[in-house]
């Protein structure tokens, strides 16, 4: 089967929820490794994502139980797993020894007003980081808003996660930010974990033609969000996702697209339902925890492969929008080892 590189799923949640609020051990390896295993799935970024409802002391509380629940996954599997923070750590990867996860975050809005928490993270493992989630922060607007870009916190931010190594996900950005980030940090990493293309279906979650190509002037990747948010809710079909695939490669080429496949029904069955903050972006009648036909989770991650080889795709192609292009991204983008 081949081997699958995901650039987004945030698992941290479920974890998190089960150990803090039942109690429960072992959750990691009980739940969501199967599902990986059954996917193929060689690499996972695991987002740390705080509900803008919570207040910034409380926030960055919740930050650090998903990071805690990232760890004792780790620990509970340590012959399955591996942390990956240095392009060493994908050799077992890649060697399909090991399944590496490794940690990002989805918005900082466990930092409040401070930018010295981006070092108290990296400590923590954290490699990957976006300012926001689609509402304004103290640092930069979301794709919700209109028209900001980042604010001088922002900026003195996106000059310490560059000082620090620490990719940055302009995902959630808005257009302003999207802008101001890669100008301001020329050269280095950057990607967008999961999204869509705009062309395809048009919501400011996804990026327009123009963006794409900045990202990949960038040396950036865009991930591919299998959601019916970024893909459609009108081709939330395996067919709808091969459609944002294929328009991605057009405009930047295949070696500029990988997955993010933002799974959340499974997040939704096992949890209570959270009150999301207004954003802008939510269509009318959008259920909660909606999926694609068919992919609603990793362990479905086999039935894309099948289908992109049935629509012609070369195995080649295949091989590098599943895993080998977001590989080969980690291996330039973090430290050696």
């Amino acid at each position: 089967m081949t081997v699958i590189a995901d650039a987004h799923v945030d698992l941290l949640l479920e974890l998190a929820y089960r150990e803090r609020r039942l109690g429960e051990t072992g959750v990691f390896a009980r739940t969501w490794l199967p599902l990986l295993e059954q996917g193929r799935v060689g690499l996972q970024v695991c987002p740390v994502f705080v509900d803008h409802a919570v207040q910034p002391e409380g926030s960055l509380r919740e930050a650090l139980a998903l990071v805690a629940a990232f760890h004792h996954a780790l620990d509970e599997s340590p012959g399955r797993l591996i942390h990956v923070r240095t392009a060493a750590d994908l050799d077992p990867v890649e060697r399909g020894e090991r399944i590496g996860l490794m940690l990002s975050l989805e918005g900082v809005e466990p930092f409040g007003v401070e930018t010295w928490p981006a070092d108290v993270f990296h400590a923590l493992g954290v490699r990957m980081a976006g300012l926001t989630w689609n509402l304004r922060n103290a640092f930069a607007d979301g794709t919700g808003e209109e028209g900001g870009g980042l604010s001088r916190l922002g900026r003195r931010l996106v000059d310490r996660l560059v000082a620090l190594g620490v990719i940055i996900d302009l995902a959630h950005a808005s257009s302003g930010a999207f802008d101001e980030i890669l100008e301001r940090a020329p050269g280095h990493p950057v990607l967008s974990s999961h999204g869509g293309c705009r062309a395809v279906h048009d919501t400011p979650r996804n990026l327009d033609d123009r963006q794409l190509r900045a990202l990949a002037a960038a040396g950036g990747l865009v991930g591919v969000m299998l959601h019916p948010i970024a893909i459609g809710p009108e081709r939330g079909t395996i067919a709808g996702v091969i459609e944002h695939l294929e328009h991605a490669a057009e405009v930047v080429g295949v070696d500029g697209v990988c997955l993010g496949g933002d799974f959340t029904r499974r997040l939704w069955e096992a949890m209570p339902t959270p009150a999301l903050p207004e954003d802008g972006l939510t269509p009318a009648g959008h259920r909660p925890g909606a999926g694609i036909e068919g992919l609603t989770g990793p362990e479905d991650y086999q039935r894309l492969v099948a289908a992109l080889r049935e629509r012609g795709w070369a195995d080649a192609d295949v091989e590098a929008v599943a895993s080998g292009n977001l590989l080969r991204f980690l291996r330039r983008a973090l430290p050696s080892g």
